[in-house]
């Protein structure tokens, strides 16, 4: 180990001397407390650390020790379920040891190494293996089977290999190769910075379904694709969040709070250890792992935080599992490289960030992706961060930076948030880059008609934005009738289908059928009341129909009975075509 003093402190940066062969992105220990830091400038001796823990009362001349290891995590059984914070310490376990204030220092294992997994071999001995093959499987929770994986680096074949009950740290095989015999655990450590590899990327043709009408219908995600949602405060960013981390079509779960206020991340560990898993019964921590970095958390910490949760989400995709990420918010994450840059006494870039902040955002967002992984699994990353652009204004660079490389927009919209519209992701500014790709699948899977009905509802969306700049002239009434007809309709969409609630039972999840089945309706209704007009019935006639009225119930029907719902609405659309015709004929 490398030794070294403490030269300069300037809040998380601290300047150290004497680590002449210390290496970029090196763990270090600082002071005499062992802060937890890392390497990130080397210059004429010197050596500048990012301390991820409160560097209050260090002075000049402490010792700093180089662990000679760069910033990594440790992958294997029990992460699932877990709470940690920036740098893998799981803040249960610190608790229980030092109470509800975390002292500085402190060094808890990430992963439990005193309980006993039962490991089930899949390899035998004699077999051929290479970095990343399976060779056992482990239950981790209810929900997830936990493939313990050949670390990187290591060939040859199976010399020994067993069933039975270990720990982590104990062998429950042993490799024999070019360098001689090496005993194999169920944990690895792997370096946070670097991505973990895989053998080829393949197209985003799958959607990432949430349940959430807006964004299935709308403005799809793709399985491994990215999303930004960014948004001013109380815009919903973090009920988004929550939804598609509850609802995502995903078997893991990885939430970070980066900077966000405790007071929300106090509701989500509080709010989903009770949750259960609409898929299967069981509770949703089962198949999540959260990391706690609130704003009042050492903002060094922030970055590493981003690291240690893409890595675990590469990890379980590894295993062939599709894992959701949520980052809120990746703003708070900027803000930290922003005040590091500025310690550094780097040029800076606009409004104050690094110049290098767009090749930051975008060496997180690339980690995403759907991929076929080094032993022949299919796996992916969906990466969704949340930005938080003051007051809204998304001109700002991290918005910017992050649309760049981000391929859906969801932007939410604070007066919707007013007017009680959830999700309000307002249908005018969003966007989804996915929707040539994904076509292909809804063809196959919901219909043809589909890809037609979503435009279609889009066009009276944006039609309706058009309408309502003239109403404001010459008001609603000097409309024309087919006018105030697009209008009503465009409020059936926004009303009946884009809004939806978290807190109903049936309205928090819709699936793609029933969106479908919807969506339909709308268009059906539509066209009857285009129909009315051309028989010469006005639309105060056609405002308050049984056919309207079923179509605000249709969301809150459960899905077993939507079939039926939907033909006693087909038939109050039938009804009211004939009963209006023999009001013309009459």
């Amino acid at each position: 180990m490398e030794n070294g003093r403490v030269y300069r402190v300037s809040g998380p940066v601290v300047i150290a001397t004497g680590l002449t062969g210390s290496k970029m992105y090196n763990v270090v220990k600082v002071g005499d407390e062992k802060l937890t830091g890392e390497i990130i400038k080397l210059d004429s001796g010197k050596a500048t650390i990012q301390v991820y823990e409160d560097t209050t009362g260090l002075k000049p001349g402490e010792p700093v020790t180089d662990t000679g290891m760069p910033l990594s995590v440790k992958l294997g059984p029990g992460l699932i379920g877990s709470i940690f914070d920036g740098i893998q310490r799981p803040l249960d376990k610190i608790m229980s040891k030092s109470g509800d204030f975390m002292p500085r220092g402190i060094d808890v294992e990430p992963v439990d190494t005193k309980k006993k997994w039962h490991f089930t071999p899949r390899m035998k001995i004699g077999d051929s293996v290479n970095g990343g093959d399976i060779i056992g499987e482990v239950d981790e929770t209810g929900l997830i089977k936990h493939l313990v994986m050949l670390p990187h680096g290591i060939n040859g074949k199976i010399a020994s290999i067993s069933e039975g009950d270990f720990t982590i740290s104990e062998d429950v095989a042993a490799v024999e190769g070019k360098d001689g015999r090496r005993g194999i655990s169920m944990v690895q450590d792997w370096p946070v910075r670097i991505p973990r590899p895989v053998s080829s990327k393949l197209p985003p043709n799958v959607p990432f379904l949430t349940g959430q009408r807006v964004i299935d219908a709308l403005f799809p995600v793709a399985k491994g694709g990215s999303a930004a949602i960014p948004g001013p405060f109380g815009s919903g960013k973090t009920v988004v969040s929550h939804q598609l981390a509850k609802w995502g079509d995903s078997e893991i779960v990885v939430y970070i709070g980066c900077g966000e206020r405790g007071n929300e991340m106090t509701e989500i560990l509080t709010t989903f250890p009770e949750l259960t898993d609409p898929k299967s019964g069981k509770p949703l921590m089962d198949r999540t792992i959260l990391i706690a970095n609130t704003s009042n958390m050492p903002v060094a910490a922030r970055e590493a935080s981003i690291y240690t949760g893409i890595t675990l989400a590469e990890y379980y995709r590894d295993m062939g599992y599709n894992v959701a990420l949520m980052a809120d918010s990746t703003s708070r994450w900027a803000e930290a490289l922003r005040e590091i840059s500025g310690r550094l006494e780097e040029m800076p870039g606009e409004e104050g960030y690094p110049a290098y902040l767009g090749r930051k955002v975008a060496e997180f967002y690339e980690r995403a992706g759907r991929v076929q992984t080094i032993n022949g699994l299919t796996g992916s990353v969906t990466a969704i961060g949340a930005v938080s652009p003051p007051g809204g204004d998304t001109s700002e660079p991290v918005s910017q930076n992050t649309l760049r490389v981000t391929r859906v927009f969801w932007a939410l919209d604070a007066s919707l948030a007013n007017r009680r519209h959830f999700p309000s992701i307002n249908w005018l500014n969003s966007y989804s880059l996915y929707l040539d790709e994904l076509g292909g699948w809804y063809d196959k899977n919901v219909g043809k008609e589909w890809n037609e009905m979503r435009s279609t509802s889009m066009s009276i969306l944006q039609k309706e934005a058009e309408i309502n700049e003239i109403v404001q002239l010459v008001g609603y009434d000097a409309l024309p009738e087919k006018e105030k007809e697009v209008l009503d309709i465009a409020k059936v969409i926004r009303e009946d289908f884009l809004q939806q609630s978290a807190f109903d039972e049936v309205d928090t999840y819709t699936s793609i059928k029933k969106q479908a089945i919807m969506l339909k309706s709308i268009l059906e209704l539509d066209s009857a009341e285009k129909a009315m007009l051309d028989k010469g019935i006005t639309m105060d006639k056609l405002s308050d129909t049984e056919a309207k009225r079923k179509m605000a119930r249709m969301k809150f029907v459960p899905e077993a009975k939507i079939d039926s719902y939907y033909q006693d609405f087909q038939k109050s659309v039938k009804d009211l075509a004939n009963m209006e015709a023999n009001k013309v004929q009459s």
